[in-house]
């Protein structure tokens, strides 16, 4: 592939609201989840945010987040040196953006591009999630499974 191609293709590559991550809202909606989106005032910007659970989900690309043994992480054949250091970038930044989230009280989870490509084992990871961070205000509801 051609530089000004190559260059075409990775212009379309979304940063919000991508398949997975609308996959998992809408999975995790399904379970009773309720969420905010695209956090600006939280480190790293989450793609889902459950502020009574404390919770932020970051819902990641296997190719640019290098998801580890993952055959969607592969590494492009042209310019490695180049990917190699801007796939470094990204991984260290994902890594700073959880500790500062972690270190602000919040509970962070990864939920990797792969992974939304089977619903059902994503839908019971996300209910085994939600069971998990109760919600923090006593005051409100608990948290329901509702059955599709």
């Amino acid at each position: 592939m051609t530089d000004p191609a190559r260059s075409a293709l990775m212009s379309r590559v979304k940063g919000k609201n991508t398949r997975p991550e609308l996959i998992v809202r809408q999975e995790l909606h399904a379970l009773g989840g309720r969420f905010r989106l695209h956090r600006k005032d939280l480190p790293g910007c989450p793609d889902i945010v459950m502020p009574a659970r404390k919770l932020a989900l970051f819902v990641h690309g296997c190719f640019w987040h290098r998801h580890q043994n993952c055959r969607m992480a592969s590494i492009p054949k042209t310019r490695r040196e180049f990917w190699n250091q801007k796939f470094g970038n990204n991984v260290a930044r994902d890594q700073r953006n959880v500790s500062e989230l972690e270190r602000l009280g919040w509970r962070v989870e990864v939920i990797w591009e792969c992974r939304t490509r089977k619903r059902k084992e994503l839908s019971a990871s996300l209910r085994i999630l939600l069971a998990s961070s109760p919600r923090r205000d006593p005051s409100l509801p608990p948290f329901t499974v509702v059955k599709r």
